[in-house]
């Protein structure tokens, strides 16, 4: 299953190279790549990261939403990947462009199936589309720090005034494991009676912790991946997988309106993280997290983002696995954005 994906996603990377009009999903991994500059091999976005393993167990709560195999009781592998946010491998990880951090989940079905979960530490995104997210990387390559008043970036922030709201929902943890990390978009889980809801995900540590900036900016460039490592040698990781539901009449075409804060949240398992991958950084080169690589019983709303992501993946993956061939771009910045979508 994984490889078959990771053939559908080259092609689709390759036929998006060579367009003479690429599409939106190629113009964002190329303003990436101006943003942050072309690091052979690593991802456009979120690319410093540790990869660990461990395992899934569902709750009754979950089976009774949704009839994918995910949710059946059993105990499911599972591969991670904590990242900062920034497209810098050699981003600090307590600077302001680390953030968000994420969280991706690849949990191993039975019989060679994969499903996987993308998760940031943003409660909700910047903007609904892909094409409004080219255009606030366009407005922020177009905001040096001398640029003329209101900036680019300024002006595309009064037009979506929920764009720094979700910016500033991000700070830096004082451990990947004490992040609460969330699905941004939404999904809908269907029961085995064929009952509908959409839901959105949510990853609840044991507690969350963050530092002030003045805290963060003291600590080691690699202190995240660091205190990882640490941690899990003494002791397991733990976070609950949570769903909030969406009552009738919620939206679910855009991922930068949260829901209420009022709306049910509800247990859907135990994520145990126990063994970090010897070699994390050859491992994560390889993994490819597809946020529509879905399972019977969860299905995709109307929520155009997950397919743009993906496709944006697609592209990304097909450079970052073919080094010599990353073509757009600059060379990487001396000093990282300040602002990492």
């Amino acid at each position: 299953m994984i490889k078959s994906l990771m053939c559908v996603s080259l092609l689709l990377a390759a036929a998006a190279a060579t367009a003479d009009n690429p599409p939106v999903t190629t113009q964002v991994v190329d303003l990436a790549n101006k943003l942050n500059g072309v690091h052979p091999g690593f991802r456009a976005f979120h690319a410093k990261g540790v990869v660990v393993e461990g395992s899934f167990k569902a709750s009754p709560e979950a089976a009774r939403l949704s009839r994918a195999p995910l949710f059946s009781g059993r105990t499911i592998p599972v591969t991670v990947r904590f990242s900062d946010g920034n497209g810098m491998p050699n981003v600090a990880d307590g600077s302001p462009a680390a953030n968000p951090h994420g969280m991706a989940i690849k949990y191993h079905l039975s019989g060679g199936v994969d499903t996987d979960m993308v998760t940031n530490s943003l409660k909700f995104f910047p903007v609904g589309t892909g094409e409004d997210f080219r255009d606030l990387l366009l407005a922020i390559i177009g905001s040096p720090p001398d640029a003329p008043k209101p900036t680019k970036l300024e002006q595309f922030f009064a037009s979506h005034p929920n764009a720094p709201k979700a910016f500033g929902s991000a700070a830096t943890p004082d451990s990947y494991a004490d992040e609460e990390y969330h699905g941004i978009n939404a999904f809908i889980f269907v029961s085995k009676s064929g009952q509908r809801q959409a839901v959105r995900y949510l990853l609840v540590p044991e507690k969350a912790v963050h530092l002030t900036p003045e805290e963060a900016a003291k600590q080691p460039p690699d202190f995240l991946s660091d205190e990882l490592t640490q941690r899990i040698a003494r002791k397991s990781v733990v976070f609950r997988l949570k769903a909030q539901l969406a009552e009738p009449g919620d939206q679910t075409k855009d991922g930068s309106q949260p829901w209420p804060d009022d709306r049910k949240v509800v247990e859907l398992g135990v994520l145990t993280l126990n063994k970090v991958v010897s070699n994390s950084l050859e491992a994560e080169k390889k993994l490819l997290f597809v946020p529509t690589a879905l399972t019977a019983g969860i299905e995709l709303s109307d929520d155009p983002l997950p397919s743009q992501r993906t496709a944006a993946y697609a592209v990304s993956f097909a450079r970052r696995s073919q080094p010599d061939s990353a073509s757009s771009g600059s060379k990487a910045p001396t000093q990282p954005s300040t602002v990492s979508p």
